[in-house]
């Protein structure tokens, strides 16, 4: 059983919906600046949607309003996906649709700022700090559920890198054993302090615009975004004709914050979701790369995809345009690989005027434009949670 997609939506840095970002990946605009994000004084590029400040949550909602939310409901407005969802639930019943949201820090810029104004005698928090439903884990997905009413099985996956592409094999799952009819999959992560500083004291964040695959490349640019997908049993909805084909995951606990340098553990996620989707390395005919533009995580990339499908595979990293969106990186790089099938459009890997001779993937220099109708894309976590997902045209 191979669930099809019947609506999906974007919101990154290179602007709201679909469309935008089709239109971005063609004309090669990308959506980093220079920090400008507050209160940090880093000397980086970074991918931030513009505007977010102006989008509180209000009404019954009100307690869920952080950036993290923000970003969530101003996604679920863009390309008609709420109104799809609304469909679902008269097709279905609220009960019947599953809610899986990935994502990695959630609304920890509220807890930053609670810190910030912490007792300094006692070290209390405010007292009306609401961390329950802004920075833990599930209220991403509790505030989705609210805002729809859905009822059916409702959890948020946290898995660093590969959390939104996990939520598809989590769904599949629920969908196969007939818990539900429907899912509404996701991701989103926020810009905050916490990740902006971390990453930068791990010295992986470049002070220019991310060079994924480049020979000089030196770091990654930290985005923030959101997106989402329905995901339905065939022959209940006729979709925007893209099905799941796998997925494939695993976990090699290499290194808690660098990859396996042979990229075992992505290999091997990548096999699986081969095997699940019945597909040869040779069915493939673009791969949506990881590519976060540091020379290890690069590297292994590259070394992985050499092992599995050789050379020949066209791929590229889309996060020159958006930025490592983290947690939302999955669902954002989903959306790019349904436009590559939809539109026959693979798009080049920005900011590669010099390419790391050194690897040996087909990384595009070019776009390419031609029938596309299986795509594979990886998504990558700390502590060597890898996770690869198979998107193919409904009719192939």
């Amino acid at each position: 059983m191979k669930p099809v997609i019947t609506a999906m939506t974007t919101l990154s840095a290179v602007g709201a919906g679909n469309a935008a970002l089709l239109d971005a990946l063609r004309d090669g605009a990308s959506g980093l600046r220079p920090n400008d994000f507050a209160g940090a004084d880093l000397d980086t590029w970074i991918g931030r949607v513009a505007d977010v400040e102006n989008h509180p949550i209000g009404g019954a909602l009100a307690r869920y309003d952080c950036r993290n939310h923000r970003l969530s409901a101003m996604c679920l407005d863009l390309d008609g996906f709420s109104r799809s969802v609304d469909a679902a639930i008269e097709r279905y019943g609220a009960e019947r649709i599953a809610t899986i949201i990935g994502t990695s820090t959630s609304g920890i810029g509220t807890c930053e700022q609670a810190h910030a104004e912490r007792n300094r005698e006692t070290g209390a928090l405010p007292a009306d700090f609401p961390f329950a439903t802004t920075h833990a884990l599930y209220s991403t997905t509790e505030f989705i559920c609210r805002r729809f009413g859905l009822s059916g099985p409702a959890y948020t996956i946290s898995t660093a890198c590969s959390s939104s592409v996990k939520v598809f094999a989590s769904a599949v799952r629920l969908l196969q054993a007939g818990v539900v009819d429907c899912a509404l999959v996701g991701g989103v992560d926020s810009l905050c302090l916490t990740t902006l500083y971390g990453f930068n004291s791990l010295e992986l964040v470049s002070k220019q615009p991310c060079k994924p695959f480049a020979a000089d490349r030196d770091g990654i640019s930290i985005g923030e975004a959101a997106g989402f997908m329905l995901l339905e049993k065939p022959g209940q909805s006729t979709g925007i004709g893209i099905r799941v084909a796998g997925y494939g995951e695993s976990s090699d606990a290499y290194h808690m914050s660098s990859p396996h340098p042979e990229g075992r553990g992505a290999a091997a996620a990548m096999r699986a979701a081969l095997r699940m989707a019945s597909l040869q390395a040779d069915r493939i005919d673009y791969i949506n790369l990881h590519g976060t533009a540091t020379p290890a995580n690069d590297a292994m990339e590259a070394a992985a995809v050499d092992a599995v499908f050789g050379t020949d595979i066209p791929g590229s990293s889309t996060k020159g345009w958006t930025g490592h969106t983290l947690g939302a990186a999955g669902i954002t790089e989903a959306v790019v690989s349904a436009l590559a099938i939809r539109h026959s459009f693979a798009p080049a890997n920005l900011n590669l005027a010099d390419k790391d001779n050194k690897v040996g993937a087909n990384i595009l220099e070019k776009p390419l434009n031609q029938a596309i109708n299986t795509v594979l894309s990886n998504s990558f976590g700390f502590g060597g949670s890898n996770a690869c997902l198979v998107l193919e045209a409904a009719d192939g």
